[in-house]
């Protein structure tokens, strides 16, 4: 085995133009997760406390069913079930009040 250095290979100019133009319209992602999710929150912040009304509600429902207090137990399974149904609406109507900005 003899090790040879890799050998440079000429490409033409237009083979690369995509490089360019990427250098030129900047980085692929200009914003970080939590950047994100941050700029989410802020747009539409009744999702996230719907999403932790539910899991409230869920955590508290299935202790007390471990406990067995069954009928905390069943009021904590629909009160999480109304936390969901107001995350989902909460969730429709930012979509709709920035499907609302996009148009104007």
């Amino acid at each position: 085995m003899s090790s040879q250095a890799p050998q440079k290979i000429q490409l033409p100019d237009e083979d690369l133009d995509w490089i360019q133009m990427r250098m030129e319209t900047g980085p692929v992602f200009p914003e970080t997760t939590k950047e994100k999710m941050m700029r989410k929150i802020k747009e539409n912040p009744l999702v996230p406390i719907g999403c932790v009304a539910t899991g409230c509600a869920l955590c508290y429902g299935l202790y007390n069913f471990r406990t067995g207090n069954r009928r905390m137990s069943q009021m904590m399974m629909r009160a999480r079930i109304a936390a969901q149904g107001f995350t989902v609406l909460a969730l429709i109507g930012g979509v709709v009040m920035t499907y609302g900005k996009n148009d104007k």
